[in-house]
């Protein structure tokens, strides 16, 4: 999975996400701009810079998404922030936030660079550690679906369409954040085809983001019949009932049952 570009996305389009993370107020990413840096003259390339805008007194953030073991990780990040300050001059305080899918990923070496670490100059944010998914803001939850198991990814795709649809004064882009959801599914998910991923959503969600409006054009080719009936079997296996599909894929109860009863590991 792009693990990379899921995360410059995400706080691309919803900085304030970021800052809930590390325990500011949604608001702060109002004075802030994001970006992804690349040092100049080096081969070093920052995963995301958050820059206060028209502020000397905030503090720049340096983003790592790590999601390999890497035992050089705090040495890199270390020399990326000093090369960047030296060549942008900033008066800005400064801040590293790097984030792991789970403790065990973090291999790097803290040694050198304790003192970062205990002023909380230098903060590890452990994905996995963040808490249940029904219990997180919204925007962190959406976080949490890139490291969900990929037998409970669908299901807890679905809990987040609804508390998106459901949300009151929701602070995010609805159809942005449904369309998150749904890319991070679909890395999630590679074996499943575009009508499966359909039906994972349910079509009256999914008739509003970018990827189903694509795939609808995508329909009018041949063989977007038989591709839904070959649907079927999968979204069954997958705990969706007869109606779900029906629904899902714009085809009959009768079609769906027969497609069941052909694949059934009983018939003879």
């Amino acid at each position: 999975m792009k693990t990379d570009s899921i995360f410059y996305r995400l706080f691309q389009e919803f900085p304030s996400i970021f800052f809930e993370l590390i325990g500011n107020p949604p608001e702060t990413a109002n004075i802030y701009q994001f970006a992804s840096v690349e040092i100049k003259q080096t081969a070093f390339r920052i995963d995301g810079v958050f820059l206060p805008i028209q502020d000397e007194e905030s503090p720049i953030y340096f983003v790592e998404v790590q999601f390999q073991p890497d035992s050089d990780i705090y040495l890199r990040l270390v020399s990326e922030i000093s090369l960047y300050l030296r060549q942008n001059k900033r008066k800005n305080p400064w801040r590293g936030v790097v984030i792991y899918p789970s403790r065990d990923i973090d291999t790097g070496n803290k040694e050198d660079f304790l003192e970062l670490f205990d002023s909380r100059r230098i903060s590890i944010i452990d994905l996995d550690e963040l808490g249940e998914a029904a219990s997180l803001p919204l925007g962190i939850a959406t976080i949490k679906l890139v490291i969900e198991e990929e037998d409970t990814a669908i299901s807890t795709a679905r809990e987040l369409i609804n508390r998106t649809q459901q949300a009151v004064n929701l602070q995010l882009p609805q159809k942005q954040l449904l369309e998150l959801i749904e890319t991070i599914l679909v890395y999630k998910l590679p074996n499943l085809s575009r009508e499966e991923i359909e039906a994972m959503f349910g079509l009256s969600e999914l008739k509003q983001t970018r990827v189903y409006q694509e795939g609808k054009q995508e329909g009018k080719q041949e063989g977007r019949f038989e591709a839904k009936l070959e649907a079927v079997p999968k979204l069954l296996a997958l705990g969706l009932t007869p109606e779900q599909i029906a629904q899902a894929l714009d085809l009959t109860i009768l079609q769906v049952q027969q497609i069941a009863q052909q694949t059934s590991p009983n018939q003879q």
